[in-house]
């Protein structure tokens, strides 16, 4: 995790601003909130094979627009 320091002449208001986005942009939050609780390898693999299901399905519809305007 990063430490921010204060800089010379900064207000808490702003180190805290800093921090919030150092955190929000290294996406620990959501990392945090997956090791919340265990979830079976099998269900990970599940999830994933949805997510790629999806996304096969959008870039074929993409696909077939694209197709269908010239």
């Amino acid at each position: 995790m990063k430490i921010n320091r204060k800089h010379k002449g900064e207000s808490f208001e702003s180190l805290m601003k800093r921090f919030r986005k150092s955190v929000e942009k290294s996406d620990i939050l959501n990392e945090v909130k997956g090791r919340e609780h265990y979830v079976k390898d099998s269900t990970t693999r599940k999830l994933a094979g949805e997510i790629a299901k999806k996304r096969e399905k959008k870039r074929q519809d993409e696909q077939s627009l694209k197709r269908s305007r010239r």
